[in-house]
């Protein structure tokens, strides 16, 4: 561990491990299997590279996603570690020049993509090279890939089983942020880790606040948010169809912020440039479906803003676990209603899944939407669903900073059920919400339920509330929406007791947002004093010219947070410089005297 100790200091510029890295990369050193589950910018690869420089021979690392194997060698070569991806981006040519200092021991480590790796021809020339110069480990990112029930399941991730088989003494690492118990079995069944050390960190995401609202109005609601707390900052934002990122990227470029879309139906192209850009730049929003993001690796993405209702609490997890990698304060906000729950119920009923499948992800909905219409603490039920158990709750969510108001709903709901039973279970919300209200329309005289008991008993809540009302009792199942009956209501068996009265139903009541003192709380949370702005400025502008000297992202060259300790600490000399957080013999050399100019200005 002593050699593990120097790297982390003299190359990553650390002086101590966090979370369960020690511990990981002790196991691997000994030659052990590891199944590795950390929180997103918990330093998971830390945890496979240096053990790869430690141990003989080369390390191969599995990870799904071109973008980030070329972002990820970008950085390792900027440390001077000699790494190399083998992906279908490369040409023939190039492909000859790694394979071959893949065989000569010129690689510490090569990124694969798993579809490559199972491949005849690169098993076979792994075989090759653990004879002539050893490798050091197989580490596969992302491993949760390989759960059939998972929401970013990889058909060719279950071939990796392989590696036990052909590579039995060379240890395997499997490293995810996102599994529940299913997934964390199915990752050591699937991929022979049964003998594996297992590491378990906590789920939590200190510094990110969860906030869900009502989705009315959703796309104001969004600039509102923006304006408040992110008016510069880098964020993601998170829409179920396609057309919908299309008009959301268009729609915020209007409003004068730099937004692109991202979704599978642009040209490999479009997405790659925008990628780019989003990993590049500062300030710019990626609007997008779920087809991006796994293994986005910028730290300063300040929030995730959903305007869709994700699938299931693990994708929820892992698409706002991008807000915040850098360990400072970031924002999952996200407006949801009741179009999301019938969409996403309609998406799973015709879509091509087993019925076994159907169900798990209609259950992994109706968790989901479970907490969304929480009132208690927002981190509490989330590292619950994840089996940590005993969290108290957090501060640092909506709920716990503005406590819901929750009023009885037994007496309302018992009229909407009883609206919805007695006009027959074929009709959508709108309608049943007319009927509560008396309204005179000619269809409900048609069909004669204006002389029905239910015809205007609504009139203590509005068209808004009762709408509020119908999605909550959607959400918690006591109404189900008949997706071939053009979006009609019906009873379950759930709501039987409420409607007799045997039951009580608590409900929360939205709330409405005082904008004005949403922006006084974000300026009293801006991090950068006025009287430090300028040399905060003048750091990022020489970060900025380095990244764009040497062709990397600005994360690359240095994080925020080794920024800020400048800031603060106003090192001297490039030796106090190397005392920093984050500055390694590489960087130092590489960079320092350009960023210790700009600190001796001020």
């Amino acid at each position: 561990m002593q050699r593990a100790q120097e790297i982390l200091k003299s190359i990553y510029g650390y002086t101590d491990f966090r979370l369960n890295q020690q511990a990981i990369i002790a196991a691997l050193l000994a030659g052990q299997d590891v199944l590795a589950l950390m929180p997103t910018g918990g330093g998971k690869s830390l945890c496979y590279q240096i053990p790869a420089l430690v141990r003989e021979g080369v390390g191969i690392v599995v990870s799904p996603l071109i973008a980030l194997m070329h972002d990820q060698v970008l950085a390792l070569q900027q440390l001077g570690i000699r790494a190399e991806f083998l992906n279908s981006t490369l040409e023939f040519n190039e492909v000859q020049r790694i394979e071959k200092a893949l065989l000569a021991g010129d690689l510490d480590l090569l990124y694969v993509a798993p579809e490559r790796l199972v491949t005849d021809r690169l098993l076979n020339l792994l075989e090759i090279a653990r004879a002539r110069v050893g490798i050091a480990l197989f580490a596969i990112d992302e491993a949760h890939c390989v759960s059939q029930w998972g929401h970013d399941f990889r058909p060719e991730y279950q071939q990796l089983y392989i590696l036990a088989e052909r590579f039995p003494n060379v240890p395997r690492m499997a490293l995810t942020a996102t599994a529940d118990l299913r997934t964390r079995q199915e990752i050591i069944s699937q991929l022979k880790l049964d003998q594996a050390a297992v590491f378990i960190n906590s789920f939590d995401r200190p510094n990110i606040r969860y906030l869900i609202q009502d989705g009315l109005n959703a796309r104001q609601q969004l600039w509102d948010f923006l304006e408040a707390h992110h008016p510069e900052d880098a964020g993601i934002v998170y829409c179920l169809s396609r057309k919908k990122v299309e008009d959301t990227a268009t729609w915020l470029a209007q409003q004068g912020r730099l937004a692109l879309p991202y979704h599978a139906g642009l040209s490999a192209e479009v997405r790659r440039v925008n990628q780019e850009r989003f990993l590049r730049e500062d300030s710019i929003i990626i609007v997008a479906t779920i087809a991006f993001g796994m293994g986005i690796d910028k730290p300063d993405v300040r929030f995730v803003a959903h305007l869709s209702l994700p699938k299931s609490i693990e994708a929820y997890y892992q698409e706002t676990g991008r807000a915040g990698r850098d360990g400072e304060p970031a924002n999952a906000w996200m407006a949801y209603g009741l179009q999301d729950v019938i969409s996403l119920r309609q998406m799973m009923e015709t879509s091509n899944l087993p019925e076994q499948q159907k169900r798990i992800e209609y259950h992994k909905l109706e968790a989901m939407l479970g907490l969304c219409e929480l009132s208690t603490c927002r981190r509490q039920a989330l590292l619950d669903y994840f089996g940590e158990l005993n969290s108290k709750p957090c501060g640092n969510c909506d709920n716990c900073l503005q406590p819901p108001e929750t009023w009885d709903a037994s007496l309302a709901a018992q009229k909407a059920l009883s609206c919805v039973y007695r006009t027959g279970q074929r009709f959508g919300v709108t309608y049943v919400v007319d009927v509560l209200l008396g309204k005179d329309d000619e269809r409900i005289k048609q069909f004669g339920h204006h002389k029905q008991s239910t015809f205007g008993i609504g009139q203590e809540l509005n068209n808004t509330e009762w709408r509020t009302l119908f999605r909550q009792l959607i959400a918690l199942a006591y109404l189900n929406v008949d997706l071939e009956g053009h979006g009609a209501l019906y009873l379950t068996e759930k709501a039987r007791p409420l409607l007799r009265g045997e039951a009580q139903l608590s409900l929360r009541r939205e709330r409405k947002t005082d904008k004005k003192k949403a922006r006084i709380k974000a300026r009293a949370e801006q991090p950068i004093r006025w009287t430090d702005q300028p040399l905060w400025e003048g750091l990022r502008r020489v970060r900025a010219q380095l990244a764009k000297q040497y062709g990397v992202p600005p994360y690359v060259i240095f994080h925020d947070a080794t920024l800020r300790e400048m800031l603060q600490q106003r090192p001297r000399s490039l030796m106090e410089l190397a005392s920093l957080s984050g500055v390694g013999q590489r960087k130092l050399t590489s960079y320092g005297q350009a960023f210790l100019d700009e600190l001796l200005q001020h």
